[in-house]
């Protein structure tokens, strides 16, 4: 499973759930007495969760440096382990929850069915389809680089990122019934004045990290030539993009839609 610093989360999670949180309401939480978040993270989601819910939110990460973040950030419960192998006794959740955690598991419906034994009532999924992200922006050329880039990005990564429609199967897959499926949308806008973390991601394109943090995936579908031309051509978009930012006219809207699934516990029967 890939690694994620505690920046990389904070950056591709900013913002969200604060318009609206409607599609949580098939989690029902506030009838929820004790909730896992398997691979929290940082706990953005877990900070989520418990604002909407009276009961005890549980964090659970491998990592430990983003499960330090996420105790100082939300003091809420955490425990180390592995998500696919859950450190907890059956029956000791009402509702085990994730977060664009499945996308990076090589066999996701295993995860699910741990997590449906740690269940005593449901559980759920909010995981993005990468395939479906939408980007416009004011410099034009940022708009194509971020289309050829996610599409070798999916194609070379190990895992489905883009699972769709195809994740409500993996709920049944995993002995889940009345699985109940909505769309989230999370939008993203950077526009004059630019925050710190705009200004950061704006560099970060300019000297080609942004582009390095996916050099792994992008290699495994780029040839050496092809991936040294893109990163160049990154490199000239992302300074582009600072120069409009220094004359006020920069502006980038991103849409990723996250299906948030939703399935019950069955009985054995």
């Amino acid at each position: 499973m890939r690694k994620f610093s505690p920046e990389y989360l904070r950056r591709t999670r900013e913002g969200m759930w604060e318009r609206s949180r409607e599609a949580l309401d098939p989690l029902s939480l506030s009838d929820r007495r004790r909730i896992l978040d398997a691979g929290a993270g940082t706990g953005e989601l877990a900070r989520v969760l418990d604002e909407e819910s009276p009961g005890q939110v549980v964090c659970l990460d491998a990592d430990t440096d983003l499960l330090a973040v996420a105790r100082e950030e939300t003091g809420l419960d955490v425990v180390a382990g592995d998500a696919t192998r859950p450190p907890f006794a059956d029956d000791s959740f009402d509702l085990v929850v994730c977060q664009a955690l499945l996308v990076n598991l090589p066999d996701p419906v295993s995860a699910l069915s741990a997590f449906a034994c740690l269940s005593t009532d449901r559980v759920a999924a909010i995981e993005p389809d990468n395939a479906d992200v939408g980007v416009d922006s004011t410099v034009t050329a940022e708009v194509e680089l971020e289309r050829s880039v996610r599409e070798a990005y999916i194609a070379g990564v190990e895992t489905d990122v883009a699972m769709g429609d195809r994740l409500e199967s993996l709920f049944r897959k995993a002995g889940l019934d009345d699985v109940e499926t909505r769309r989230y949308y999370h939008r993203k806008v950077v526009e004059s004045p630019y925050s710190e973390t705009a200004l950061t991601a704006a560099a970060r394109k300019a000297s080609g990290a942004a582009l390095g943090d996916h050099e792994r995936e992008l290699r495994r579908t780029l040839s050496e030539r092809e991936y040294d031309a893109l990163r160049r051509e990154w490199r000239e978009m992302g300074r582009a993009v600072i120069e409009a930012m220094r004359a006020g006219t920069y502006r980038r809207s991103e849409v990723v839609p996250f299906d948030v699934v939703v399935g019950r516990v069955g009985d054995g029967t």
